[in-house]
């Protein structure tokens, strides 16, 4: 098993480990340890349940099916698949976490591109960019949402009507990079695609129970069910389907212990930083001016230099529960801010891993330079429209 850990697995678990050797040395509190574990705790089962949720609708099909209709509705119209694949990218990463839409949905569409003929490149850059600036409106769309709704103070239903708004300048101005970078003729250099052929799905049974269990977890958000609770419900359903039907695909590699991992030596090592004088840096960082956009801006630069979950995570613990505006504001940053450096996000670093086993070149000069005039531009409309429609 050690010798199949890849670089960024050890990473995770260096950041374990350094996380219990600063509770084991006291340098962080166990008190604050324990309270710490116990912030994540729903998360951690949340984000367990959906990837299993999203990983076994992923094997019945349903996101290839969805996908192969959507470049069939297009009729080889470039334009058209342009939308549907907007929507289809937004409506995943909004109702069922970003990392799906980098990790589930990156390789169905890569998969689509040489059936119907069409550039990879448009896909993916759709994928990834809209897994960061679509996961503004559902406290579900982005762990660093979860993260903060407690501080927040909002509940799902608060947290869009405050966020709609954000959500939209952000999608809108992703949307216009992406057809003038990467999806125009200039750019594609196709007229028209192939519509593919439709093949019937292998397994109807396992098909209708992953897409029920979808419809069951938005169903459950609206009703505004707890999030763990939410996805527990939806991945026991498709899990009892495939324990009927395919027991052999129910593996232990569902389970994204990376993830776990990742997110336990954060809330470990972050806050023994924050004790330590990171705290004190942040504040200086932000100021005490409540802007929101120099919030916004710290939160970004920050994560396309360290990762975003760790910058949402130092900045939010200097920002005063009661000033939610900064908050929504920071979240704003750490999450449509990381699209220009690989590690920005997890979902960007897990997406690049899905492009290289597909044999998708993407220029990297062309990845940063897009991603920052990405970010440059559609950060400050994201802010803009907080603080006016917010």
């Amino acid at each position: 098993m050690w010798r199949r850990l890849g670089v960024l697995d050890w990473i995770r678990v260096g950041l374990l480990a350094l996380g219990l050797v600063f509770v084991a040395t006291g340098l962080l509190p166990w008190a604050e340890a324990v309270t710490s574990l116990r912030e994540i705790g729903p998360l951690l089962i949340f984000l367990v349940a959906v990837i299993v949720l999203a990983e076994l609708t992923k094997e019945a099909q349903v996101f290839d099916a969805i996908a192969a209709r959507m470049a069939v509705l297009g009729r080889g119209n470039y334009a058209a698949l342009f939308f549907l694949c907007v929507l289809f990218a937004s409506f995943v990463t909004i109702f069922l976490n970003l990392d799906t839409t980098a990790v589930l949905l990156t390789p169905v569409m890569l998969a689509l591109a040489p059936r119907a003929r069409i550039a990879a490149l448009p896909l993916a850059m759709t994928t990834i960019w809209l897994a960061n600036t679509a996961s503004l409106l559902l406290p579900v769309s982005n762990l660093t949402n979860l993260l903060g709704m407690r501080k927040i103070g909002l509940d799902a239903t608060e947290f869009a009507a405050r966020m709609w708004a954000p959500q939209a300048a952000a999608i809108l101005v992703t949307m216009a990079f992406l057809w003038v970078f990467y999806w125009r003729r200039g750019e594609r250099r196709d007229l028209r695609y192939t519509p593919p052929v439709l093949t019937p799905v292998g397994d109807r049974v396992l098909f209708g129970a992953a897409s029920a269990a979808c419809v069951l977890f938005i169903g459950l958000l609206l009703v505004e069910m707890h999030v763990a609770i939410a996805a527990g419900a939806a991945a026991a359903v498709v899990v009892a389907a495939f324990a009927l039907r395919a027991r052999e695909r129910l593996t232990w590699s569902l389970i994204p212990w990376q993830l776990v991992v990742f997110v336990t030596g954060l809330f470990l090592v972050v806050p023994t930083l924050s004790i330590h004088g990171l705290s004190a840096l942040m504040t200086w960082m932000i100021g005490t001016e409540g802007d929101p956009y120099r919030t916004a801006a710290v939160g970004a630069g920050l994560s396309n230099l360290i990762n975003n979950l760790p910058a949402y995570k130092a900045i939010e613990t200097v920002i005063p529960a009661a000033d939610q505006n900064r908050l929504l504001a920071l979240l704003a940053g750490t999450n449509v801010g990381p699209v220009i450096t690989p590690w920005a996000s997890l979902a960007t670093l897990l997406w690049f891993e899905s492009c290289r086993r597909h044999d998708v070149r993407v220029p990297m000069r062309r990845f940063l330079l897009t991603g920052a005039g990405l970010a440059v531009v559609g950060l400050p409309a994201t802010v803009w429209a907080l603080v006016t429609f917010g």
